[in-house]
């Protein structure tokens, strides 16, 4: 087996957040004595991730295994688990499109899983894939922002992210409880419920908390047994399938709002995965691989159990909410198909809570590898976690679990759009600094491809946000304005030396665009 090892420079810090790389990990210096330019005189600068550096040495072994390359050793994630943990960071299922045909009708409700994975979905998972297979580290979009665009915009793409993700992850204990409700209906509120969220909680905090290897194979159970359902009942409902059903469509009675943060909510999140990428196998021909697979997958996931549910029954537009599609199941195969279909919808909640938990967590490690947030944040747990990451997850999750759903998914859009208009930024301003650098996966356009690919899910992004409620606006905006102000902070904690802050020795600098 041939190994290329390669040998790079140390890496310090300057007092601009410069980063050049080592053999070690290093504090950052607090002091700015106004030196930090004469001792960089003599040191050459590190070039943007991929790009080739004509000083490093490369050295060539014909034989043997390669050392980790990180100090922590555990299992990285193979392509069939990465598969289903990206549809469960971005769909889980048709759990929550129900919404769609309430607000639009059956038509419009099919059209939209058919036509928006090409304005959103698609563009998201390629610019994912080639900025990811760029920059394969945990921190994932906080890194191609940083490069892009510098520190204090790549923390202020951490803090919007992580917030809209622990804000979705506030979601999944209670559409869990929502499924369980009409079998058990203690759960429908009161203590039982407010106790049984709080366990359900910890019960998957611990799970995620265990490591990512058993996230992955609970991903590809949960994912098998959430989906099976559907096919049974499609197989049942053919004889009842009436097509002239699924074009039904009234615009006069369309709620705009709902309908498009129903799409939004249940197909984006494509980029989470980034976050994950130092814990991959080999990520720069995986993860595009896993992308594509889990694209298919979800587009199919969502599409055939709409056009099972509105082509087999008489459309009650009032009756689709959350949760159903256990009813419909109960009209067509019985109170045996009903129960398996609460369950599944239960379970991948679950699926869907470890997979953003996730996300979430490896993000925070990632910018304490970076040195935006304290060191304690980049400690790791015997299982290979970031249990300090996962801590504080959790902790959000349990305080914004009293939100309604409507309000949840309106907020977490809101903030999600914000980060997603800094990645657009970040991905074409690298292309036009750095057009030759090498891209393990690159999109095969040039860079007025580039901005073109970036046009539509821009217009989304302006929709969504001009459709959102006064009271998510003003919720979102104080959130943004509080990262504007908190990166600055942390800056002062670490000149004070309060906290301690240090750049991981394992990563390669970045070169700020």
């Amino acid at each position: 087996m041939k190994i290329t090892v390669v040998e790079l420079q140390p890496q310090t810090t300057n007092s601009n957040g410069t980063y050049l790389s080592s053999n070690s990990q290093v504090n950052r210096p607090d002091d700015d004595d106004g030196n930090d330019d004469k001792k960089l005189e003599n040191q050459q600068p590190y070039f943007a991730m991929g790009e080739e550096h004509n000083d490093a040495e490369y050295v060539t072994i014909d034989e043997g295994p390669s050392p980790p390359t990180h100090s922590h050793n555990h299992t990285k994630v193979s392509l069939c688990p990465l598969i289903f943990l990206i549809f469960y960071e971005v769909s889980g299922g048709p759990f929550g499109v129900e919404d769609s045909v309430n607000a639009a009708g059956p038509l419009l409700a099919l059209l939209g899983f058919l036509v928006f994975p090409f304005i959103w979905s698609v563009p998201e998972a390629l610019i994912t894939a080639e900025m990811g297979t760029m920059f394969p580290e945990n921190g994932g979009y906080v890194v191609w922002v940083s490069s892009a665009l510098g520190p204090y915009w790549g923390f202020q793409q951490g803090w919007v992210k992580w917030l809209s993700g622990v804000i979705d992850n506030a979601l999944y204990p209670v559409m869990f409880l929502d499924y369980l409700k009409s079998a058990i209906p203690a759960l429908e509120g009161g203590y039982p419920r407010t106790l049984s969220a709080l366990g359900l909680t910890l019960l998957l905090t611990f799970m995620s908390y265990r490591g990512l290897t058993i996230v992955g194979v609970v991903a590809i159970l949960l994912g098998i047994f959430s989906l099976l359902p559907f096919v049974v009942m499609g197989l049942i409902s053919i004889p009842k399938l009436e097509p002239a059903r699924w074009f039904v469509v009234s615009l006069h009675g369309v709620d705009w709002n709902l309908y498009l943060n129903t799409l939004f909510w249940n197909l984006n999140y494509w980029d989470s995965i980034s976050t994950l990428s130092g814990e991959v196998d080999n990520p720069k021909k995986t993860l595009p691989k896993a992308l594509f697979f889990a694209l298919i997958l979800v587009v199919v996931g969502y599409f055939f159990p709409l056009l099972i549910g509105t082509g087999a029954l008489p459309l009650e537009r009032q009756l689709w909410t959350d949760g159903y599609f256990s009813d419909i199941a109960k009209l067509l195969g019985g109170v045996w198909l009903q129960y398996w279909m609460q369950g599944a919808a239960a379970m991948s909640n679950m699926g869907m809570f470890l997979a953003e938990m996730s996300s979430d967590s490896f993000q925070l490690l990632g910018m304490a590898e970076r040195g935006m947030l304290p060191e304690f944040f980049a400690k790791r747990s015997r299982h290979g976690t970031p249990f300090i990451g996962i801590l504080f997850s959790a902790s959000g999750v349990v305080l914004l679990s009293w939100l309604s759903f409507q309000e949840i998914v309106a907020a977490e859009n809101f903030l999600y759009c914000f980060g997603m208009i800094l990645e657009f930024i970040a991905f074409i301003r690298l292309r036009m600094k750095y057009p030759a650098v090498s891209r393990p996966y690159k999109i095969p356009v040039g860079t007025v491809g580039s901005c073109i690919l970036c046009v539509p899910p821009t217009i989304l992004i302006c929709i969504v946000l001009a459709l959102s409620t006064l009271k998510v606006a003003v919720i979102s905006l104080v959130a943004v304005v509080i990262g504007l102000f908190m990166q600055p902070c942390l800056k002062y904690i670490e000149k004070k030396r309060w906290v301690k802050f240090s750049v991981s020795a394992e990563l390669p600098d970045l070169h700020y665009a």
